[in-house]
């Protein structure tokens, strides 16, 4: 048999058509890989086709022979991300709301290069489902690769910070002036990037969205407040913040329905200090940022969850239902 213009790219060929084309519930007869080969310009038969079937099974590739009635088909089986996995990671790609419509497509295309075509289709079928608002800034990705080199290289930073006006338009923060800050480590937290960093200025643990940053420069100088974030716990202040909104942080009591405790635990963790008030009610105490958006979690559990404690932050729930009742009043005359 005559060889064919690419025959000694036979075996690269033939993993491409196992990765590609085959699948648990789709396999290729011999007939069917030489024919896909000879549309590669390479020459097989059935010996030296057994012969290459178990140099890959040596290489590390699972190929499967099942016996169907009269004939014999092949397929890859195992896969270094099975579909269900695969599933997972393109719906946590296009619910980022960090990562641009732009990049979604691109990473979600690289995915489904990583199961056979018949497979791929039902990953994209998912991306159809999704309309979520997405990141506009594509510069997010150079940004997130920047701050690593900085943790990575032990250095400070320098960048631009900016906000959306009432025109849709972008405009700096602090009229353009340079934050400076040491980088200690990046959270996802809200659907979105932030990075956590010291303010020398401030003295302080400060967080910043990632996509809002801009001409991130690493200046070289060695980072700061190394004793401060020692003592920081990453996992705590992601608990204790809401949407990533600041607030001084404070011990508060609250009481509920016993059918909330799974909301509670749920955003504060298993570990708070939870008791029972009477058959129906708990009382549970949580260390928290108290901002407006908490007391806004709060008013959006309807009733169920009121704060008891301490009288300031009671207070301060107070003052706003009643700027938000005076909001909606009729006008007067």
């Amino acid at each position: 048999m005559a060889k064919g213009a690419n025959q000694k790219l036979k075996m690269l060929y033939l993993t491409r058509i196992f990765a590609e084309q085959t699948d648990d519930e789709h396999a290729l007869t011999l007939q069917e890989i030489t024919s896909r080969l000879a549309a590669y310009d390479v020459n097989a038969d059935r010996k030296t086709l057994y012969q290459d079937f178990e140099e890959l099974r040596r290489y590390g590739l699972d190929i499967i022979a099942e016996h169907r009635g009269h004939n014999t088909y092949y397929f890859l089986g195992s896969r270094d991300f099975e579909l269900p996995e695969l599933k997972l990671l393109v719906d946590s790609v296009q619910a980022a709301k960090f990562i641009t419509d732009r990049k979604s497509r691109e990473l979600i295309r690289k995915l489904e290069s990583l199961v056979s075509t018949h497979q791929a289709r039902q990953l994209h079928r998912q991306v159809l489902i999704s309309g979520r608002v997405k990141a506009m800034n594509e510069s997010i990705y150079y940004n997130i690769d920047k701050l690593h080199s900085a943790i990575n290289t032990n250095s400070q930073i320098r960048f631009q910070y900016y906000q959306w006006n009432v025109r849709k338009e972008t405009e700096l923060r602090r009229g353009g002036a340079w934050y400076s800050v040491s980088p200690w480590c990046l959270t996802w937290d809200d659907e979105n990037y932030y990075l956590v960093a010291y303010d020398p200025g401030d003295d302080k643990i400060k967080h910043y969205r990632v996509d809002k940053m801009l001409r991130i420069r690493l200046t070289g100088d060695p980072r700061q407040g190394q004793e401060r974030f020692g003592e920081f716990d990453m996992a705590h202040y992601a608990k204790s913040l809401f949407g990533m909104y600041g607030g001084e942080e404070t011990a508060v009591t609250l009481e509920g329905e016993n059918a909330m405790v799974g909301v509670v635990i749920d955003r504060f963790g298993k570990d708070i200090p939870l008791v029972p008030v009477d058959g129906g009610h708990f009382e549970a105490k949580v260390n928290v940022a108290v901002s407006p958006q908490f007391l806004g979690w709060i008013m959006g559990l309807g009733g169920s969850v009121r704060i008891t404690g301490p009288g300031p932050v009671v207070g301060q729930m107070r003052d706003l239902v009643r700027l938000l009742s005076a909001q909606y009043d009729p006008p007067k005359g």
